[in-house]
């Protein structure tokens, strides 16, 4: 996850950026840069690598000044380089910009742009911010920021700098990824994490969504999605080291479903052009020929990973076209698996330890197989037996219930499908790309619902049983919620794909036996309206997952829950947060340890 930081006050600038970088540093990031405003103009540098880069080479520079803006990057537009490297300045020299997020609708734009005249030299869809705004800058940069907001598509926070203004200011911005401002006595602080303003001052606003802030040395003016000035409260922090790590959550867990969003982008980052159409990985490669010699794909995985790996199976049979097998890899070794030549197993596991996993992989290895890894743990086992790796870029995952290691699985298994899609020669068309550039967006819109998820708890935490019922790819989708909630809040539940209801799971229907059922897509959406049907005849409680208006189910739902509407392929991710969010709130209210529930380990490293 990108980090960003800034500073106005009395203080040199340079040694603050950074200090709050080293604080940020935890979040993975493949170059850094600095900008200064210093006599009117603008100063930056820029490394690639680490920040130690970044700090030997400001020793060979005389950047000075009492207010700039700081950067680590995750690569998502453009390879890892210097070049791509923020602060991003405009073609004309007089802004300077640093940017979380995806600009979905950077392409256009920048088209658009280029016709007017504006240069781009690096990669980024951050150039085009820079450029956008610059191109609507006449001397109020808060007023050309607005402006250029309300062109933007997308999840972004981001701060510029300018020579234009006239006046010593940052300018920041934020739709979705957080920012935080630090108040401290005659100087204020940006950051996108509190951890970066902590050794400065404990006294912090925090930033609402489409919120638009002017920092001064005289402090912060924000103005919110209508333009309109407002306050937002101060509070005063008072993290103890665990509650920093907790980054002001109850639970590591409900901190690390909030951090789903940026992991996912985080793990398609730095893969995927979206000019070019193309996929490509650093740790794992296929030439076109040994891609059209695969003949069948294995999965290989246990537990939450084994459900990634079933939703991995309709991404690639219907991307690729390739047929795939998911196994449990506790069961996988103790058969004689037909495997040889032809055949890619994928090992999926977050820790890249699971001795299950590791003991079905290493039985493909010897039968055969060409091994790829898909995990979270970089050096890691399950990455050392391995012939490539794909990466996940969950960051730690503290809580032993996985959410955001799902999702970011999910990411990298249609990655990997399409780009078993482009070796065997078929094209990917720009509408399988733009959809998962939505995908972060789409994520942290469902937190939102938040507090109705919450209250919905409420009223179903007394109870003991639960279904989950959902089709095709939305069929995983059932087994993990029922999986999230039964780990959590020992709640009983099961999931099932929803045609097979009437073979048993319907004589256990009742008043006191509610169902959730996962309604989204066009594919079998009816399908599953007749299954709730169903259940409503037997005097069951429907709860529905939907991305319908909630009138559309009024008559066979008691409880509606919606989430955003996304490709069919993509769906299963949007559709997990709330179940995630539900067996969250459910064990909350049922006063179970949800990080670390009994009987459980994070990461089960024997048999």
């Amino acid at each position: 996850m990108c980090g960003i930081v800034g500073y106005i006050g009395q203080r040199e600038v340079v040694p603050v950026l950074i200090s709050g970088l080293e604080s940020l540093a935890y979040r993975g990031y493949d170059s850094a840069g600095v900008v200064v405003v210093r006599d009117g103009e603008l100063e930056a540098v820029k490394a690639e690598g680490k920040l130690e880069r970044l700090v030997e080479t400001l020793k060979g520079e005389s950047l000075v000044g009492t207010y700039g803006l700081g950067h680590t990057r995750w690569a998502t537009h453009g390879e890892p380089s210097e070049r791509n490297a923020h602060p991003v300045m405009d073609s004309k020299g007089r802004l300077a910009l640093i940017h979380n997020g995806i600009i979905e609708n950077f392409l256009p734009l920048k088209k658009r742009l280029i016709d007017e005249g504006w240069e781009f030299t690096s990669d980024t869809d951050t150039e085009v911010v820079a450029n956008l705004i610059s191109s609507h800058l006449k001397g109020d940069l808060r007023a050309a920021t607005q402006q250029a907001m309300a062109e933007l598509e997308g999840m972004y926070a981001f701060a510029a700098v300018s020579t234009v203004s006239g006046q010593a200011e940052i300018v920041a911005a934020r739709k979705g990824p957080p920012l935080v401002i630090g108040l401290g006595d005659d100087e204020f602080f940006l950051a996108s994490d509190p951890a970066a303003v902590l050794a400065y001052t404990k006294r912090v606003l925090f930033l609402e969504n489409m919120d638009l802030c002017r920092l001064t040395d005289a402090g912060p003016e924000i103005w919110d999605e209508n333009g309109e000035p407002v306050e937002r409260p101060a509070v005063r922090l008072t993290w103890d080291p665990i509650q920093a790590e907790k980054g002001g959550f109850k639970h590591f867990m409900l901190k690390e479903i909030h951090e789903q969003s940026q992991a996912i982008q985080d793990t398609f980052a730095g893969r995927v052009d979206f000019e070019l159409n193309t996929v490509g990985f650093d740790d794992f490669a296929l030439t076109p020929e040994e891609a059209t010699q695969i003949q069948r794909v294995q999965i290989l995985a246990c537990g939450t990973s084994w459900h990634s790996g079933l939703v991995g199976k309709f991404m690639i049979e219907e991307l690729a076209r390739i047929p795939v097998e998911v196994d449990y890899g506790s069961e996988y070794r103790y058969r004689d698996p037909v495997v040889g030549e032809g055949v890619l197993a994928i090992g999926i596991s977050q820790s890249g330890e699971t001795a299950d996993t590791l003991s079905a992989m290493e039985a493909a290895s010897d039968r055969g197989a060409k091994l790829l890894a898909i995990c979270n743990v970089p050096g890691s086992q399950a990455t050392r037996v391995s012939d490539g790796v794909i990466y996940t870029h969950a960051g730690p995952e503290i809580g032993v219930a996985s959410t955001k290691a799902f999702t970011t699985q999910l990411t990298a298994l249609y990655l990997f499908a399409l780009y078993l899609r482009q070796q065997r020669g078929m094209a990917i068309e720009s509408e399988l790309l733009s959809v998962l550039a939505g995908l972060p967006h789409a994520v942290a819109e469902i937190m939102e619902s938040e507090a109705e998820l919450e209250e919905m708890a409420r009223r179903y935490s007394r109870l003991e049983d639960f279904l989950y019922l959902g089709r095709g790819i939305n069929y995983p989708i059932a087994l993990e919620g029922a999986l999230k909630l039964k780990e959590i809040s020992y709640s009983h539940a099961e999931g099932y794909p929803a045609g097979e209801m009437k073979h048993g799971p319907i004589a256990l229907i009742d008043e006191d036996f509610p169902v959730v059922a996962i309604a989204t897509g066009s594919r079998v959406f009816d399908k599953v309206c007749s299954n709730m049907q169903e259940v409503k005849a037997r005097d069951g409680v429907v709860i529905a997952v939907t991305d319908r208006p909630a009138e559309e189910l009024a008559e066979i739902a008691d409880e509606v829950i919606q989430v955003p509407r996304s490709s069919d392929l993509l769906q299963p991710v949007v559709n997990v947060i709330p179940l995630q969010l539900f067996a969250y709130f459910v064990a909350v209210r049922r006063g179970a340890d949800v990080d670390q529930p009994r009987n459980l380990a994070k990461s089960v490293t024997v048999e």
